[in-house]
């Protein structure tokens, strides 16, 4: 198993757990202002580094030189979707019981950084989907 895919599955598993951690919080109170980030934890953080994970493992080859892809672009997309997914977890419950912004940019760059990881990872997949 390529390093790669062991590093989006490890980081998968670790917001699993924050996201069912704040999950429980949610119920014992915590501000519905964290109920973005409990989503954004589990469906970015989990589903997606997963997903990312086992096609970045599992897809057909790109060529024989590079069998995966530009390994490069991969990890633009790893540190590119945690950095994004980061800074909304901490600007968006500011942003929402203080609007400033400071935490306003932060939510921006956030999305920013997300929406390339997803240009960046489906560049870098597409000539994987073929045919047999």
């Amino acid at each position: 198993m390529p390093l790669l895919t062991r590093t989006f599955i490890k980081t998968a598993m670790v917001y699993f757990v924050l996201a069912l951690s704040l999950g429980i919080l949610l119920t014992l109170g915590v501000p519905n202002s964290f109920f973005p980030i409990y989503i954004h934890l589990l469906v970015f953080g989990w589903l997606t580094q997963l997903i990312f994970g086992v096609i970045y493992w599992m897809f057909p080859k790109y060529s024989k030189e590079l069998p995966r892809g530009h390994d490069v672009l991969s990890w633009i997309v790893y540190w590119t979707l945690n950095i994004g997914l980061i800074l909304r977890a901490i600007a968006e419950p500011q942003q929402s019981s203080q609007a400033g912004n400071l935490f306003g940019v932060l939510l921006v760059a956030s999305a920013v950084l997300q929406w390339l990881a997803g240009l960046v990872f489906i560049t870098n997949t597409w000539q994987r989907v073929k045919e047999k």
